[in-house]
């Protein structure tokens, strides 16, 4: 079968595995699609993100969905053909942080395609896979497309948590990329009245607004454009930062109401924040770091059509254009979620 592999920044080869066998309680998943996530951009263009860094080959992808092709021994409720999102997280379960109900900080998590731990957990980009039946969440009447879009959805349903209820809130989301598009679609289904978008390309901003924002600033371009915001202490409740740019946070930080609710999902770098002027306005700072059970309460979602999240899905690349397909994906100016296709 073939595979995807990251050896560097800017390596990237597709080269040859073998097929595997599903033992026990698994499940042989002939892959459909796969998309490109930020993470695996990181890999890619640099070699890892902050201080996580390939130190060996790695096999990327985490957002996958496909086919169940076989079934291991005492295997039931599934059948084969179904098509499934294949969840990435896969903790202990025994741990700690397991039995108080908290899987994503799994002190053993084995989530597809990190370089975290060493050795490296490999990826899911790859025309087969073995995974546990319970990792399968039945994506019948969903594209393949649409069901590998359950993991980053998951995401975002894991932050909409810790910023609470939105029903009738105003919502702030900077960075335009897939998780925060994502974010606009939970915000609005949430019952959010107002919703502000930021970015620094015009393409993914018009993505927002074309999905539900109600306002969107080009930061580049209008790096004053949140002031309107900024009056009588600020008018945002709520901010998903979901670009990871410090200067993203600090530009929000006037537009938020006190005791507003900042939910941090963007993934870089550390960064620097205007700690004062957040503790003056008592605002909540909370992060957000990946999901478990949202998993198949974001496939739910899909299924019934409560969230559509097509217009997201702008590409589609088969496995042997890789190199092409992460390249398309790294262009903001003309890709939000680049699939590609096993």
């Amino acid at each position: 079968m073939k595979v995807i592999v990251a050896h560097g920044a800017k390596d990237l080869r597709v080269e040859t595995r073998d097929i595997p066998t599903p033992g026990p309680g698994q499940v042989l998943v002939k892959m459909a699609a796969g998309g490109i996530c930020g993470s695996d951009l990181h890999y890619y263009n640099h070699g890892g993100f902050g201080a996580i860094r390939l130190r060996e080959p790695m096999i990327l992808g985490h957002e996958v969905a496909g086919q169940i092709e076989a079934l291991g021994a005492d295997v039931t409720g599934v059948e084969r053909g179904t098509m499934v999102a294949v969840s990435p997280s896969r903790p202990c379960g025994v741990c700690t942080y397991c039995a108080a109900g908290m899987q994503n900080h799994c002190l053993n998590m084995r989530f597809y395609g990190s370089a975290m731990p060493f050795p490296h957990i490999q990826g899911a980009f790859r025309e087969y896979i073995v995974a546990e039946a319970a990792q399968c969440a039945d994506a019948g009447q969903l594209t393949a497309g649409e069901a590998a879009m359950a993991e980053p959805l998951a995401v975002v349903l894991h932050a909409a948590k810790h910023a609470g209820d939105l029903m009738g809130k105003r919502v702030l989301v900077t960075g335009c990329g897939p998780i925060g598009l994502l974010a606009v679609l939970v915000a609005r289904a949430a019952g959010a009245v107002d919703i502000a978008a930021t970015d620094i390309s015009d393409f993914t901003l018009g993505k927002a607004r074309d999905i539900g924002a109600d306002h969107i600033v080009n930061v580049a371009s209008d790096p004053q454009g949140l002031t309107a915001f900024e009056a009588d202490k600020g008018y945002f409740d709520v901010l998903f930062e979901c670009s990871g740019v410090a200067s993203a946070l600090a530009s929000a930080v006037p537009a938020m109401r006190p005791r507003a609710t900042v939910v941090q999902l963007g993934l870089g770098g550390d960064m620097t924040l205007p700690m004062q002027s957040m503790t003056a306005k008592e605002l909540q700072l909370k992060g957000s770091f990946r999901f478990h059970a949202e998993f198949f309460t974001a496939v739910d979602m899909m299924r019934t059509g409560r969230l559509d999240v097509t217009p997201l899905i702008t590409h589609a690349l088969p496995v042997d254009d890789a190199q092409k397909a992460f390249e398309l994906a790294s262009d903001r100016s003309q890709a939000v979620k680049v699939n590609i296709t096993f």
